[in-house]
């Protein structure tokens, strides 16, 4: 079930089954989805690394994830656009950006524990009724409801990820940082480039991410570009040349070193051994 506002909003919810997995394949712009597994039967391909799904884990990602069903059992689908509701506008509310969705790399990944497990089935609900209302659709209400399970989700990764143990402005310029790496990667390569968009020195921004166990900077930074190379290689009709540049290199041989030495092939040997 979906619906579509007078200014592009759109927001879908869907109970995914075997018959109906390509839903999970189909992108558009601006795409964030909350995916809440049913049962322990679902194996998905994400990005190439398997995962085996258990009952009431949850995965949050955007359209530049490229998903292959192996094995559908049951999962609820919550999917919405930027129009719909800005999870950057209204970080102070939701407090998801750079956790829940632009991470840079990781899969938000997470369990649900009882209650909030039923608060969503609740929230479910409620959007169920309000999107098969025949009276006038009261979007402010679905935003309302969404913005619930954006902070339910937030709510357990946090818990289960240890960030509450975090000092604060530490994990803010952490999720900054992510945020500001998946927005643009492609044209900033370097941890001072980061550093001057978040009024930091590079040697700050270091000890921040060390002294909380996270990776180097420089580090998220090079895997999000390789991560891109993959997913270009792997799934476009894309040129060597054309993902070497799309990815700010400035030659071919710069993009094979590079490649290369995080991931022990060629690109042209990984697009013959991986591509679709």
């Amino acid at each position: 079930m979906q619906v579509e506002g007078r200014l592009d909003e759109f927001l879908r919810i869907e109970l995914i089954t075997k018959d109906n997995h390509h839903i999970l394949q189909e992108k558009f712009d601006t795409e964030k989805t909350v995916l809440w597994f049913q049962d322990d039967n679902t194996r998905l391909n994400i990005d190439s690394v398997p995962y085996h799904f258990k009952k009431d884990q949850v995965i949050t990602f955007t359209e530049l994830y490229k998903i292959e069903v192996v094995e559908m059992g049951e999962a609820k689908m919550f999917q919405f656009n930027r129009s719909f509701y800005c999870i950057v506008e209204h970080d102070s509310d939701v407090d998801c950006k750079g956790i829940l969705f632009f991470g840079a790399k990781h899969l938000p990944e997470f369990s649900l524990d009882d209650d909030d497990k039923n608060a969503l089935k609740y929230i479910w609900e409620m959007m169920l009724v309000e999107m098969s209302s025949k009276k006038y659709l009261h979007m402010p209400m679905l935003q309302s409801l969404m913005k619930q399970v954006l902070i339910v989700c937030t709510r357990n990764y946090k818990s289960q990820n240890n960030i509450h143990e975090i000092e604060k402005g530490h994990m803010d310029i952490i999720r900054q940082f992510t945020f500001l790496v998946e927005k643009n990667f492609k044209e900033l390569f370097t941890v001072a480039d980061y550093a001057d968009l978040l009024h930091k020195s590079p040697k700050t921004l270091s000890n921040v991410f060390s002294k909380n166990g996270y990776k180097a900077p420089l580090q998220i930074i090079q895997e999000r570009r390789i991560l891109e190379a993959r997913r270009l290689l792997q799934y476009s009709s894309c040129t060597i040349s054309e993902v070497a540049f799309d990815l700010g290199f400035s030659d071919i041989q710069t993009f094979n070193r590079f490649f290369k030495r995080h991931k022990e092939m060629t690109p042209s040997a990984f697009k013959q051994k991986y591509g679709k």
